[in-house]
């Protein structure tokens, strides 16, 4: 307990915990997308299970910090170039994500059309579905923890603010996940998001890094803009204001006899 009563654990803590929300963002959209795919009923099971399996995967890989280090070691060379595990991993889950990002987003351009089935009717598996969230878990853990490692010496406050982390993302999902349902460009953007990601994850993976802050920059900027389609759209879709007319009582003409 004396760790915690040192200000500068309370400082880290809060930190790190903050940046692991914002590392968890990509993490919570394509949880957010893949649930859609299920029934209606099965949709928050599925993004709790999802969210659970993130948190085990931070934890397990914060519990094997040494084993962490050692995949950012080099153990193979193409054309000249050195690749660690830690860039094949990056490299396999970026490839994932462009592919699954480029299937969603061909799909909701064509409406489907080999499934002819109604838009709450399930498309997918509950296991199938489980199972991409855990190839992707495996993806997003693996840079947060990579990040935990580098901010943070204790294991003890990582893994404290991994869990903070994953409740927020947790309690966050829900509303989330209803809201890219219920608005289709929402849903477009998010899989643009994710497009954008994964090409980030492949370049990082072959040593070009781009900084996650122009990443999340750009993010927010279509966020805002998003934002404002939506204001106008529902705007929009208001019924006109009915102006009720004004009737103005006639003087009566003067009699003529008078």
């Amino acid at each position: 307990m004396e760790l915690f009563a040192n200000p500068e654990t309370w400082i880290a803590l809060i930190t790190l915990t903050v940046l692991e929300i914002i590392l968890g963002i990509d993490n919570v959209i394509f949880i957010s997308i893949l649930v859609q795919r299920l029934p209606a009923a099965a949709r928050d099971r599925a993004r709790l299970i999802g969210l659970t399996l993130a948190m085990g995967m931070r934890i397990l890989l914060l519990l094997s910090i040494s084993w962490i280090a050692s995949l950012t070691a080099p153990v193979i060379t193409l054309a000249g170039h050195p690749f660690s595990w830690r860039d094949l991993i990056l490299i396999g889950g970026g490839l994932f994500l462009v592919w699954k990002a480029t299937t969603e987003i061909g799909e909701s351009l064509e409406g489907e059309p080999a499934h002819h089935t109604a838009p709450d009717a399930p498309t997918a598996t509950f296991r199938g579905v489980i199972f991409q969230i855990l190839l992707l878990d495996i993806v997003f853990s693996l840079d947060s923890v990579l990040t935990a490692v580098g901010m943070v010496d204790e294991v003890a406050i990582m893994i404290v603010a991994v869990v903070i982390a994953v409740g927020v993302m947790l309690v966050a999902s829900g509303p989330l996940s209803r809201f890219v349902h219920d608005h289709p460009t929402v849903k477009m953007l998010a899989l643009a998001f994710l497009l954008l990601i994964g090409v980030t994850l492949i370049a990082d993976g072959f040593g070009f890094h781009i900084d996650k802050a122009y990443i999340y920059a750009a993010m927010g900027f279509s966020v805002f803009v998003e934002a404002l389609n939506l204001r106008a759209r529902r705007r929009r879709q208001q019924p006109p204001v009915e102006l009720r007319p004004t009737f103005v009582k006639e003087e009566a003409e003067p009699d003529a006899a008078s």
